[in-house]
């Protein structure tokens, strides 16, 4: 039934309503899993990088960004650390569309998954990183400040490597 407009209800004619049976689609295998894991993490990387992005775009990221962590979580070979950077990534989307509450739930699930599996160094910093993206969106200088302290403090067991790119995002959140 549909409303048809203030105070009136409308019935679907019965061929409508009827149940139509659908082929349920074959499971995915573990690697197709794990190859629409990269490559839908990548996907958000290039919209990410994009010069500008249209609301639309922002909308497909962040679908792309939960399809990859979802993948991610049945993937051959997957890791607590590829289920880590998957949240990172979901959180970060949401913190560069300007959505504060569900950048910091999947920062606080990134970081809940760093101590669950002792991951530290890079990707424990970058959790901290992530809370501190989610607090700079909802104006919270407290929870900025702390987390990017934390953050600080574990970069400096980061591998030379990967330690310009945190220390760049960090800058970024200073200001």
């Amino acid at each position: 039934m549909i409303r048809a407009g203030p105070g009136t209800v409308q019935e679907y004619p019965a061929f409508i309503m009827a149940e139509t049976p659908r082929p349920r689609p074959e499971p995915l295998s573990p690697e197709q899993h794990r190859a629409l894991g990269v490559e839908y993490f990548n996907a958000v990387w290039k919209l990410l990088d994009a010069p500008a992005r249209t609301a639309s775009d922002d909308l497909t990221m962040i679908h792309l960004a939960h399809a990859s962590r979802h993948h991610w979580g049945h993937a051959a070979g997957a890791t607590p650390v590829n289920l880590v950077r998957g949240e990172w990534q979901v959180s970060r989307v949401y913190a560069v569309v300007g959505r504060a509450e569900p950048a910091r739930f999947h920062a606080e699930r990134c970081l809940e998954l760093c101590v669950a599996g002792a991951i530290d160094g890079f990707d424990l910093a970058y959790a901290h990183e992530a809370l501190a993206r989610a607090a700079q969106v909802a104006g919270d200088s407290e929870a900025l400040a702390r987390h990017l302290a934390l953050a600080r403090a574990e970069a400096a067991s980061v591998p030379a490597k990967d330690l310009a790119n945190l220390q760049a995002d960090l800058q970024e959140l200073e200001g």
